[in-house]
């Protein structure tokens, strides 16, 4: 939540001094060149004139220090910390006790300036560290397949599975691309992502459809019980929740399986569940399969990076929720997301 500001603009701030100026002036500038002109005219012959330029002089230069004290001052460290930045040190952040609006939004500014440059720098370390490894496999299969191609004489239908697998592999590097660049954004991210009110129910049955390919290739069966459900939140984002969630028990679930669904519409939250009779996950794995590139069915490893489920946590944390995981081995598994309404 943004913090209500308080304070008085510049603008305000200037005329009050420049108004302060006059009233001295006139108010006292009489009084003052008598008592100066009484105890120092024989000795210093000064005419009123004078001890009035002189007094307004005098005023200038407190109300000079004044005002320089009040902006001048400010934009001095401002500058001194922009040439922090300017050396890529992105960890200088600025506070202020001034109470004119100016300078507090540009101190804010700043700092918001420098905590995304700073997401910034740090998305892009994460991605070369993260990914490298990552990488190969995938880009070694495409190599490897678009080689055995350029050999002669292949048969037709070897040529049409080589191509398939450049497909498949070339699909699986773009689609680990995108998980690490969004899971490396939402980790940094200093502006909280937009929320706006949307159907709940409707977005998961999207999910459903985005999925029909893999679901209807393994005969699955759904029961789906989703109760109207409106939601204030960040869509975009929670999409990635409900496709990458789905996509996994369709993927744990045999031929055949049934997945079952459910969205309850609390006061408070709104909860929503997906239970497959699948493999599940042992005692051992089930604390770390949250975790980036961790896959606890190692014969599934070309099927997945291991982002997927690093994502749904991620991303429900980021919106307030929660991500709890219960399995038996052999019998499937249950994951429950809760997300607290504001």
């Amino acid at each position: 939540m943004q913090k209500k500001k308080t304070g008085l603009g510049i603008m305000i701030y200037f005329t009050l001094l420049i108004m302060l100026v006059i009233i001295l002036t006139l108010g006292f500038a009489e009084l003052i060149t008598y008592v100066l002109n009484y105890y120092f005219h024989r000795a210093l012959n000064i005419s009123s004139t004078g001890w009035l330029m002189l007094f307004c002089i005098f005023l200038g230069m407190v109300f000079g220090r004044l005002a320089s004290s009040l902006v001048l001052s400010p934009i001095t460290r401002l500058g001194k910390a922009m040439e922090t930045v300017s050396k890529r040190d992105f960890s200088v952040r600025l506070e202020t006790k001034s109470l004119i609006t100016e300078v507090r939004d540009i101190y804010d500014n700043f700092n918001l300036m420098t905590s995304e440059l700073g997401a910034v720098e740090e998305l892009q370390t994460n991605f070369v560290s993260s990914v490298s490894h990552e990488f190969k496999t995938p880009i070694n299969a495409i190599e490897g397949y678009a080689m055995l191609l350029q050999e002669k004489n292949i048969p037709a239908e070897e040529q049409e599975e080589y191509v398939n697998k450049i497909l498949f592999n070339t699909k699986r590097l773009s689609e680990l691309v995108g998980n690490i660049l969004l899971l490396s954004k939402l980790e940094n991210q200093a502006i909280p992502a937009k929320k706006e009110p949307f159907r709940l129910d409707e977005q998961i049955r999207r999910a459903i459809l985005l999925l029909e390919s893999k679901w209807s290739a393994k005969d699955i069966l759904f029961d789906i019980d989703l109760e109207e459900t409106v939601f204030n939140g960040a869509e975009g984002l929670l999409l990635h929740i409900w496709v990458n969630l789905i996509d996994n028990a369709v993927k744990f679930s045999e031929n055949g399986g049934s997945i079952k669904m459910t969205l309850r519409n609390k006061k408070e939250a709104a909860v929503f569940s997906i239970e497959d009779n699948g493999c599940g996950i042992s005692e051992e794995d089930i604390n770390r399969i949250f975790n980036r590139f961790y896959q606890s069915d190692s014969s599934r490893k070309d099927e997945g990076s291991g982002l997927g489920l690093a994502l749904v946590k991620q991303i429900a944390e980021l919106c307030g929720g929660t991500v709890e995981v219960k399995s038996v081995l052999g019998k499937g598994s249950r994951f429950t997301v809760t997300l607290k309404k504001e």
